[in-house]
């Protein structure tokens, strides 16, 4: 028998995993899928939220109390007339590495000609071409142009860039290249530095983004270490966490979507570092998870895609472009998800004063944007005529 539902407040906690810009975009889908099927929480108004890579980008905007609605129509929709965002603040080449590789190249040349000179036998043509390293640039993407948006974004009306101002607790993680370690933004000792600076860090994957320096410190991707990180969010008061990891290994043998079944060998080797990074990935947060239920007394519910979803897996991690149809994707698989499992996780969500809508998860008929109104577009609240203006636009449609 499941025991009584709370009449206080659930304390409740979000971790976000990362996956790139194709994976925080998946995760805005099933948050919204979420946000609309369980009833007694709004995402934008939880204890705990702790983010990390991709997950901490979608988890600063729900701690700075944006609504689903507000997210998808900045980021998915792209019809904020206020915060137009633009495929180049998250692919916009690093110029700046560029130039640095190419002024440490004269110099990289030169030693290794002299190391090739002076001891011809023992470093060889291969050892001396080691020096040629540090010319080559820290990073494909810069990740300034991020910062700067989310700046302006979080320093909009009604919201903030400094974690001591949020009403809801917020933890950023990050991993300091030099001692590769964890750190947790937003936590004691590292509430100074911008929100818009912790998300810069902790999306910062190496290789595709440079480092960002922080007090004299740099610093790169969280999901380097751990996969969530849910232990942040669980060593607070929460007494349920929610997760989202949106990075699961492919499982060709329970793919339908093909008349033959997939063989991953035959891909490529892209195909092959992908399937490889997904399951060291995944397997290491499993051995966490299973750890949580030994550490901590609290109820942990995992939401992610299905082992044989095709278009997770083989669409490019870092695209942006076919936003609109992942997030779409992202809704439909986690109400499916909602559906298949309701009868383990009612009772799971019960315990907390927390309800499952089923009959929206019924209506077939719905999609990312059903409760969004016929209009995506975000209203600036700060200007008082554009207010009149929708309030005049209601007022001729009732008429």
């Amino acid at each position: 028998m499941a025991a009584p539902a709370k009449t206080t407040r659930p304390k409740v906690g979000l971790a976000l995993a990362g996956g790139g810009p194709l994976g925080g975009i998946y995760e805005v889908g099933a948050l919204i899928a979420l946000d609309e099927a369980l009833i007694g929480i709004d995402l934008h108004d939880l204890d705990v939220y702790v983010g990390v890579s991709a997950g901490a980008f979608v988890s600063a905007n729900l701690a700075n109390r944006f609504t689903m609605a507000q997210i998808a129509r900045i980021y998915i929709a792209n019809q904020s007339s206020r915060h137009p965002i633009r495929p180049s603040v998250f692919m916009r080449p690093a110029l700046r590495e560029y130039w640095r590789g190419a002024s440490a190249l004269p110099g990289a040349l030169i030693d290794a000609i002299s190391d090739l000179v002076r001891h011809p036998l023992d470093i060889g043509l291969v050892g001396a071409a080691g020096n040629l390293q540090r010319a080559i640039p820290n990073a494909v993407f810069a990740n300034e142009p991020l910062r700067r948006f989310l700046q302006g974004l979080y320093n909009s009306s009604g919201h903030t860039d400094d974690f001591r101002e949020l009403k809801r607790r917020l933890h950023i993680v990050a991993t300091n290249l030099d001692t590769g370690r964890p750190v947790v933004f937003g936590s004691a000792g590292h509430l100074d530095v911008p929100i818009s600076t912790a998300v810069q860090a902790s999306t910062a994957l190496p290789g595709l983004f440079p480092p960002v320096e922080i007090d004299g410190e740099h610093f790169v991707d969280g999901g380097l270490l751990r996969t969530l990180h849910a232990s942040v969010a669980l060593d607070t008061e929460i007494e349920l966490l929610l997760c989202l990891n949106p990075i699961v290994p492919f499982d060709a043998s329970r793919s339908t979507e093909a008349p033959e079944r997939i063989r991953l060998f035959d891909k490529g080797l892209p195909v092959v570092l992908s399937q490889a990074l997904r399951s060291l990935i995944h397997s290491r947060m499993e051995v966490g998870m299973a750890r949580y239920d030994d550490l901590y007394e609290k109820d942990v519910v995992l939401f992610e895609p299905k082992r044989e979803d095709t278009l997770m897996f083989f669409s490019n991690v870092f695209s942006y472009a076919n936003r609109r149809r992942v997030c779409e994707h992202a809704y439909q698989s986690t109400r499916e998800d909602l559906w298949r499992r309701r009868k383990a996780i009612a009772p799971v969500l019960e315990r907390h004063g927390i309800g499952l809508n089923t009959k929206v998860l019924r209506d077939r008929s719905r999609n990312y944007s059903t409760g969004f109104g016929e209009s995506l577009e975000m209203p600036d609240y700060g200007n008082l005529a554009s207010r009149l203006n929708n309030a005049l636009k209601r007022l001729e449609n009732s008429l």
